[in-house]
Formats: C-alpha cells, structure tokens, sequence
C-alpha cells in the first residue's frame, strides 16, 4: 500500500500535464534540452521537447550568459547548409492552429551581425525576419491547415548570414475562433499585435486556453485597475466566439478627463486588416448608480468616418467589436470619442491586429509529395528533408526541380552520390518526371519495371551502382524513342533477352537504343569453320593433281610413288579422297557442295606410310 501511496503524486503530476497541454500541439526549444516551464507564478507549466530527434540538420548553440533572457530562447540552432530548413509536425486535416516562432540571435557567435533571413510556412511565405543582439523577435500566424502535417522552415536569403530558430509553439484552437462572418477560411492571419491595456505583465497561459500572449501597455497615460477588491474571473460571462481571456478585463485604459482616447494608428497596407477591440467595465462600483459611460470609434482620417455604433462596456461581461477585410490606403487613426451624454470617458481593455494573408497554396502534388516521402522513408540520408519540396518557387530541395504549375509537379529527381543502398521504391505515381539520375550510388536488385512506363521521363542515369539481372523490356522497349538511359557500372547486370549465366560486363546506352551486355563470344568456332573448309579443298585438290600425275607419268622402278614419312601418308589420303571424288563427279554428272566436316579428320602416326 506504501508503494502506491509513493505512486500516485507522479500519477497525478502525469494527469495534471495531459489535462494542462491538451491544446498544445508542440514546444519546441530549439538547440536546447527538455525541460518545464513554469509560469504564471507556478500555476502551470508547459512541457518543452528538444529538436535533436526532430532534425538532422544543424548546429546547437548557447546564447551568452551575459545576454540570457529565458531558458526557452537562450539556446537555438543555426543552419550553415540548404537553401531551406523546416521542422514538421503531424496536425489533423483542417485543424486550426496558431504557430508561434521565436528568434534570439543573443550574440552566439560573437560577431555581433545578427542575421536577416526568410521564414515560411506550408509553402507560403511568412515574412522576414530581423534578429537583434539583444531583443526577441516573435512570429505568429493562426490558419486552417491543408494536410496532415504542418511544417515551418527558415531560408537563406544571404550569403554570409546563416538562418537560426530559437523556439517553435503550435497550438490547436477551436474553429469559432477568428471566424467572423466573411471570414475566409482559406488565408491566413498574421498577428501584428496583441495589447492588454494597462496590464502588468504578459498574459499567456494558463490564463488563455490557447495560450495567445496578450502583451502589457504599460504607458498608458490614464490606467484603470478594477475597483472591486474581490474581483472574480468566475463570475464573468464571455460569450463572444474569439474566447479572450479574462484576465485581460481586470485592467483598461482610458482618456482620463478628456473625452476621446487614440487606440491606434495604421499605416498604409496592400494587406487587409482584421482587429477586434474588447470592452468591459471595470469601475464595478457604478452597477447600481445612473451613472453611465458609452462612447463610439470613429476612423480619424481623410473621410472621418463613423465605424460603430454606441459601446456601452458591460460589467461583468464583454463586448467585442470587430473588423474584417478593413483596408488602409493612407495613415490612419482610431479614436474612441465619448457621446454627449456620458458620464465618464471611453475605455478599452485589449485589441488585436492581424494582416490578412494572400490565398494559402495548396502545395505541390499529392503524389509526388507521398512518393517523396516513400523516398525518405526508404532511405535514411533523405530523411532529415521536410517542409514543402517545391514551395515557395525558389526554395525547392536542393535534389529537385519542379514546374512552375499553381500546383507543382516535380520534374527532376537529383539523387546522384547520395550514398543510397538497396531497393529502390515504387515512385510511379511521380508521373510528371522527366529525369531520375541514381549514379555513384549502391543500389541493388533489379532494375524497377516501373520506369520504363513513366510517360514523360527522357533520362535515366543508372550508372555505378549494383543493379543485377536483366535490364527490363519496359525500357529496351520504351516508346519514348527520346529516351536517354544509362546503366554503365552495373557488373551484375546484363541485358533483355540475353543470357545472364555468365558475368556480363559494362553497358552503355545512347539516346533511342538499349544496351548489349555480357561475356564477348570466342571467335574460335568462327575461325575453325573457315579454316577447316579451305583445307578440304587443298587436300582434294592435292589428291587430283596426284591422279592426272599418275596418268601422265609411270611409277619409279620400285612401283612407289617419290617421298616418305608423313608428307607420303597425307599425300596417299588426299590420293584416295581424290580418287572418290572424281569418280563421283564421272559416275553423276552432279558437283557437290561439301560443308565444313565434323569432327575434323584426324592425323595422327598411325595412318603414316613409312
């Protein structure tokens, strides 16, 4: 019983953390360790994850201690290599997230040149980013995600200043959040920024469900703090959909004695904006009394429009209004001007500011995105690779080109001395492709059928790997006449329709043919077949003119014809076999053809005639 008693504060601790960051999709402390953040004077914490088993790209680095702001942006990793770099994250199709990305240069490296580079998403682009030596830089963008994962990557813009990220956050919120009618679903909203007027420090989590970080004003000239000792969040009635926390209502700002407040000024912007400002009293002392406070938002520019109706700031609840699609075309000002028969002068609690984004892309192809990560599955040295391959147009991988398509199609594949072995997959559904180059690499087995039918490939380099058995008829036989193929420095490998018992050699392929692989044939059979014929005809030539000699001249005295040894014995053969024949020839009247003999007439000591 003791043993579960010692158990159940580590049960609880373990509840405590799924319950606190069931909303959190990912935090992730670049370059740096696991670790807890508390906050929010020890109320909560949020659980960070280290990205060493998130990358495989990258240098780990510690900002100074003499420069230290947090554990969470005192460490970062830098990217010396790649046009890009992405971190990824499975999410769940058309999930609305909110993805906060945070840079501290802090002087790393000691050459006090903080870097300037691009930062994107999904294939979008973001913005770019400005680090400082000493102050943080924060991104955040809220979105309806296009796919089963998001990724968040930082290019290279310069030369000689490297991208870095210090932190990563992802977010889930609800889909009611930032919905206002006309809302489109499919753009995204950048924050521009997040007040909470009057407050005294960031409020983030677990204070916002989603943990938005509502930041401090802290110059306002006229702060208001509730004046109700006992102020209780519980008793609050928030029911507009943005769900803001409210902790941001316990403090305002207002215009003091006089009668309007500037709550803003926007400069001009090919974006359009949307913002929300939030309302509610926090003089609780006026629920019973006449006294009233009610004011309007006026547009303080060239036409001075009117944009609200009468803002009445409840007690005890909120009011929101709301913006959507607005456009600035000059300098622009916001001013919440009192109506004549209040008693007491506007105030705001919290605003928010987003530009709203182009249409998002919906990246490239899905084939070539899943073949691709079938490529990076297979193959271990492709798989530090993520983010979008093709998007944004130029920050494609660095092993890839595609079309400039509204939704590319990948046309090269560039995987040359990669260092890949073993089988390579099934990418067929890559049917956009126009070359796959492999060579100077160890790849093995036979070659894939497949590529043999891909309708738009015109070259294939296979050159000095270890592919074996024959070369598919798919690709001898492939009716783009156009095709390029190559498959030198295979010495398994040997082509259709040839035999591949014995070891073949090299093969080379030019543009519209295949190769011809294997063992060079002997020319022995070739030779012998010649030869042998032209000795025949010599013998029964020899053996003729011995003949017609014997008519013309008797035999010496001893009735033998002139010579010995070997030569006499050949000579008395070719005699007979010409005899034969000229017997033949007089007996029909027909010549024969006489191919070459086999086996071959044998010579030897014992048909000598000594």
């Amino acid at each position: 019983m003791a043993g579960h008693f010692k158990l159940l504060p580590i049960l609880l601790l373990a509840l405590f953390t799924l319950t606190v960051t069931s909303e959190f999709i990912a935090s992730i402390n670049c370059g740096g360790p696991d670790f807890w953040q508390w906050i929010s004077d020890d109320r909560a914490f949020i659980s960070w994850t280290s990205d060493d088993n998130l990358v495989s790209n990258g240098e780990a680095h510690v900002v100074p201690s003499s420069n230290s702001l947090s554990d969470q942006v005192d460490t970062l990793r830098v990217f010396t290599s790649r046009k890009k770099n992405c971190y990824s994250n499975p999410v769940t199709l058309g999930q609305k997230v909110l993805v906060r990305a945070s840079f501290y240069y802090g002087n790393y490296d000691g050459l006090s040149k903080p870097p300037m580079f691009d930062l994107h998403f999904d294939g979008n682009f973001w913005t770019t980013v400005e680090t400082s030596s000493t102050e943080l830089t924060v991104h955040e963008i809220t979105y309806v995600t296009k796919g089963d994962a998001i990724s968040v990557c930082v290019a290279k813009t310069k030369h000689d200043q490297f991208p870095f990220m210090s932190a990563l956050e992802i977010r889930s919120v609800d889909s009611e959040v930032y919905n206002p009618k006309g809302v489109d679903n499919n753009r995204a909203l950048f924050l521009i920024s997040r007040l909470a007027y009057g407050a005294s420090q960031t409020i983030r989590y677990p204070d916002d469900d989603y943990d938005r970080m509502w930041m401090p004003v802290l110059d306002v000239t006229n702060p208001v703090t509730s004046d109700d000792p006992l102020f209780s969040f519980e008793s609050y009635n928030i029911s507009t959909p943005d769900h803001p926390p409210q902790a941001i209502f316990q403090n305002a700002m207002s215009s003091g004695k006089a009668n309007n407040l500037i709550v803003g000024t926007f400069s001009p912007s090919n974006s359009p904006y949307l913002i929300n400002m939030y309302y509610s009293e926090v003089n609780t002392s006026i629920i019973d009394t006449s006294v009233t406070r009610s004011f309007r938002l006026y547009e303080m520019s060239t036409s001075g429009s009117e944009l609200s109706d009468t803002i009445t700031p409840p007690i005890l609840s909120v009011y929101e209004w709301s913006t959507y699609n607005y456009k600035v075309d000059s300098t622009t000002v916001f001013s919440l001007n009192a109506t004549v028969d209040s008693d007491l002068p506007p105030l705001i609690n919290a605003m928010e500011v987003f530009r709203i984004g182009d249409v998002l892309t919906n990246g490239t192809h899905s084939n070539d995105v899943e073949a691709l990560a079938l490529l990076r599955s297979t193959f271990d040295m492709l798989g530090g690779w993520s983010g979008d391959p093709c998007l944004p147009a130029n920050y494609s991988w660095d092993w890839v080109n595609c079309s400039d398509d509204d939704t590319p199609r990948v046309t090269s594949l560039y995987l040359d001395s990669f260092g890949l072995s073993g089988s390579f997959p099934d990418i067929s559904s890559m049917d956009a492709l126009e070359i796959i180059d492999l060579h100077n690499n160890s790849l093995s087995g036979t070659i894939p059928s497949f590529l043999g039918s891909m309708p738009n490939l015109q070259r294939l380099d296979l050159a000095n790997n270890q592919f074996s058995g024959q070369v598919p008829a798919s690709l001898s036989k492939n009716k783009n006449k156009n095709l390029e193929l190559n498959y030198t420095g295979n010495p398994s490998l040997c082509t259709s329709g040839k035999s591949c018992s014995s070891s073949p050699g090299t093969s080379i392929s030019s543009p519209g043919s295949t190769s011809v692989a294997g063992k060079k044939k002997s020319k022995l059979p070739v030779i012998f077949g010649t030869i042998i014929p032209s000795f025949l005809l010599i013998w029964i030539a020899a053996g003729i003119f011995t003949i017609v000699r014997r008519k013309m001249k008797p035999a010496n005295a001893n009735g033998s014809a002139t010579g010995g040894g070997a030569t006499n014995g050949i000579t008395n053969g070719m005699q007979k076999m010409g005899e034969d024949l000229v017997n033949e020839i007089v007996n029909t009247g027909v010549q024969q053809v006489f191919g070459s003999p086999s086996p071959l007439l044998n010579v030897n000591s014992s048909d000598t005639t000594v």
